[in-house]
């Protein structure tokens, strides 16, 4: 848990220290938003609750959606998610770093790597895949809202 808060809490500290030493409060103060902004993109706030790999693998299993492997602080899961915009609920999101079983099947996927975001959908995975392909997987699928 702390893993995955620890850029967030990172850009936060940065933005804190970065406020204080500026002569002009106004300059301090806009500097801050600006990390605060980047220590919310960094967090697992903008992305929907994350499940444990067997729970959204099961999920999966029952009604067809797909599940992302992805981690705080990613830019390409940050694309994906604010690409897929609303469509993101459809999906099952999986904290590798708040789940090792999740980190250990992106391993075995990936070749030993973490990279993410993996996708699994109708049983097969694809690496960082583009976010317009799976968007229009989402609309043209069967998948409930």
């Amino acid at each position: 848990m702390l893993r995955s808060w620890g850029l967030a809490g990172f850009m936060l500290a940065c933005g804190v220290v970065v406020a204080v030493t500026r002569d002009s409060p106004q300059r301090g103060g806009i500097e801050f938003v600006v990390f605060a902004v980047l220590a919310f993109l960094m967090s697992p706030l903008l992305f929907p609750r994350s499940l444990g790999a067997a729970e959204a693998r099961e999920r999966s299993a029952h009604d067809g959606r797909p599940v992302v492997y992805w981690r705080p602080g990613c830019r390409y899961c940050l694309r994906l998610r604010i690409r897929l915009g609303r469509d993101a609920r459809r999906v099952y999101w999986v904290d590798i770093w708040s789940d090792p079983a999740g980190a250990a099947e992106v391993r075995a996927v990936t070749g030993g790597d973490e990279t993410v975001p993996t996708v699994v959908l109708d049983g097969q995975s694809f690496v960082n895949p583009e976010p317009g392909w799976l968007r229009q997987r989402l609309r043209a699928g069967p998948f409930p809202n």
